[in-house]
């Protein structure tokens, strides 16, 4: 029986829902800011799903992308940097509240998922799709199935350290997790803005504007910022060779990245030759909540 599917989004800052009908076509589409407290997050999404099936007429089912997983060992969210959510059973609870079960993953990996399945990644067999923006996120999807691994953290490539770091660039800027030097403290969006503009910047938007209009100082952040980024992405491909790499949240919109990137990840991959594609997302800051809709497939 073909069935409409509920997409969620929990970000740290906003709540987004999006219903996909019988045709994958998105027919609902809803925003808010997310409430403080664990408690408030889950009675806010209950109330969206309902408000949707309720307009639509439908009955559908629910997947939902959180910053963070479920852990197999306890059954309770970690790694999640919202912390409202660590140490929580969020999808046992979700589940209660709305009466039917939950399909509960990591935002990136649904961002993979939205992009393989009719995305930037579509038809290729391994994804791994790329979360640049506050922090910095990574999932594969390999044959139309996310890869969770048996700790549930494939595709967590932020929280290793910056490979092949230079003098100046060891032990490197304390983590959030707790360690120092790792890739996500060097190239999401805050990195790069302290990088550029010291230690109480925050935001990188104007970062390729001033770049391109002849600021030195943008330019070489930019220039340091590829070169770690493609570092990473060279360790990933060594590891899992992926047929697709698609760069996702708010830095990859910076396009001298789908330039930049391809010499220098070449120069650090272990081959001959070097053909893996580094494309920009199709379904913009919305994806992650469409692969929370496609974690139930269209039947």
């Amino acid at each position: 029986m073909i069935r409409h599917r509920i997409g969620v989004d929990l970000g740290g800052t906003k709540i987004e829902m999006v219903v996909l009908g019988p045709d994958s076509a998105v027919q609902l589409r809803h925003r808010i800011d997310t409430p403080r407290g664990y408690q408030a997050s889950l009675e806010a999404i209950v109330a969206l799903v309902r408000d949707a099936e309720s307009r639509l007429g439908i009955d559908a089912t629910v997947g939902i992308g959180i910053p963070g997983v479920i852990s197999p060992m306890t059954g309770l969210v970690k790694n999640a940097n919202s912390i409202a959510l660590n140490g929580h059973t969020f999808d046992r609870d979700i589940s209660a509240l709305l009466e039917r079960e939950v399909r509960v993953e990591n935002d990136a990996n649904c961002f993979a998922l939205s992009e393989a399945s009719d995305g930037a990644g579509a038809g290729a067999e391994v994804v791994f799709g790329v979360i640049l923006g506050t922090g910095c996120g990574g999932g594969v999807v390999a044959n139309g199935k996310v890869l969770r691994g048996r700790n549930r953290i494939t595709g967590e490539w932020g929280h290793n350290p910056l490979p092949r770091p230079r003098l100046d660039e060891i032990p490197g800027p304390k983590c959030w997790c707790g360690h120092w030097g790792c890739l996500e403290s060097w190239v999401a969006g805050p990195s790069l803005a302290r990088d550029c503009d010291g230690a109480d910047a925050r935001d990188a938007s104007s970062i390729p504007a001033r770049a391109a209009s002849g600021e030195a100082r943008a330019q070489a952040a930019l220039d340091r910022h590829a070169d770690r980024l493609a570092r990473g992405l060279a360790q990933v491909i060594n590891l899992l060779d992926p047929d697709v790499v698609v760069l996702g949240g708010g830095l990859s919109n910076m396009e001298h990245l789908y330039v930049a990137l391809p010499p220098l990840v070449t120069r650090y991959v272990f081959s001959d030759f070097v053909q893996t594609p580094i494309v920009r997302n199709k379904h913009g800051d919305s994806s992650g909540v469409r692969g929370a809709a496609w974690l139930w497939p269209a039947v």
